[in-house]
């Protein structure tokens, strides 16, 4: 979920260094500089489409200018698209990378373009989708789909170990979050407490680690044009880390919250009209991914309550009078209507340990 801000202006690239590095990497077109176009998209990071030797590529970077932590997190990304690489996991294919960030002064990756459109780019449902709901309902099949297979890869064997911090996940969370948010607090946020205190009581006594993206959404994802519905990749790997992936089916599910039909979350940008009914969702995930999903209304209190907490972060920036997207205003709703869904599922919910 984009935060808002956008990343600071960055110096353009250095064409000749870059075509010495594809040069060395024995990428297509030996010899031509690359044709560069800068991209909109992303909230943390530069987007470069590439053409070269008649194959489109795009890099992923940070601004020059970013602070040590962002570079970082490149650095994890292109650690992550390395271990998916060969993988079932829908994604935009590794070419290359640089770790180092001696080559266009930040750490990058380059990676295969993906013809294909997202949801979070869109007003209405690009056609077919637009009007044909059974297409429609496909793409929620082939958004769980994605994560279910993430779910299934073998990290460990994938060179992710200490890519995240998996023991106590749960355990953390609600202490983590109201600390994040004690950062910037600046009203009161009906539910907050009461949800924070049912999932403190109520965590999973045991979960299965696995990659979780952190932020999986249809705003997240890309499709394949037309129909059938085919999910063409996952995007944005900022958030992602070895947690639990059935967060990320709870927060892909946010629309589902309030019952087995979809709609009413608050966020919006997609019409969920025509989707499938939740269970069988959650029956698409069982079978892809292996894992149960008899807990899902904890993940579903966790994500509500979760997201709600992020996105108050740039909301109270807006109030500050602090340089942020304009459409920053319409969270201080959203932000209320998260946490009391969190609070009112929770209030449906039996308490005890899981």
């Amino acid at each position: 979920m984009s935060d808002g801000t956008a990343p600071p202006a960055s110096a353009p690239l250095d064409l000749a260094a870059l075509t010495r590095w594809m040069d060395a990497e024995g990428i297509a077109g030996g010899g031509e500089q690359p044709v560069v176009a800068r991209l909109s998209g992303g909230s943390q990071n530069e987007l470069y489409s590439l053409d070269r030797g008649g194959q489109r590529s795009v890099l992923r970077m940070p601004p020059v200018t970013a602070a040590p932590e962002r570079m970082d997190g490149l650095r994890r990304e292109l650690r992550l698209v390395r271990a998916l690489k060969g993988t079932d996991v829908p994604h935009a294919e590794l070419i290359a990378g640089d770790d180092t960030g001696t080559v266009l002064g930040a750490p990058f990756y380059l990676m295969r373009a993906v013809d294909g459109w997202s949801p979070a780019d869109y007003r209405t449902w690009p056609a077919p989708f637009d009007t044909d709901l059974s297409a429609r309902g496909e793409l929620a099949f082939e958004l769980v789909d994605g994560i279910a297979k993430l779910a299934r890869v073998d990290w460990r064997a994938r060179g992710l170990e200490g890519f995240g911090r998996p023991e106590k996940f749960h355990e953390r969370q609600v202490d983590r979050w109201l600390a994040f948010l004690g950062s910037y607090r600046f009203r009161e946020l009906p539910g907050l407490d009461e949800a924070a205190e049912w999932l403190r009581i109520n965590r999973p006594r045991t979960y299965e680690p696995g990659v979780m993206h952190g932020d999986y959404q249809f705003a997240n994802v890309m499709y394949a044009h037309g129909a059938p519905a085919r999910l063409a990749a996952i995007i944005d790997w900022e958030m992602t880390t070895i947690g639990d992936p059935l967060l990320d089916l709870g927060w892909a599910l946010l629309g589902w919250s309030r019952g087995e039909e979809p709609g009413g979350n608050g966020l919006g940008y997609v019409d969920l009209t025509g989707m499938p009914r939740r269970s069988v969702l959650l029956e698409h995930y069982e079978r892809v991914s292996g894992r149960s999903t008899e807990d899902i209304d904890y993940y579903l209190v966790l994500a509500n309550w979760k997201l709600g907490v992020v996105l108050e972060k740039s909301y109270a920036a807006f109030v500050a009078g602090q340089p942020v997207d304009p459409k920053v205003e319409a969270f201080g709703p959203i932000v209320v209507d998260l946490l009391q869904t969190a609070a009112d599922l929770a209030r449906s919910l039996p308490t005890g340990g899981r």
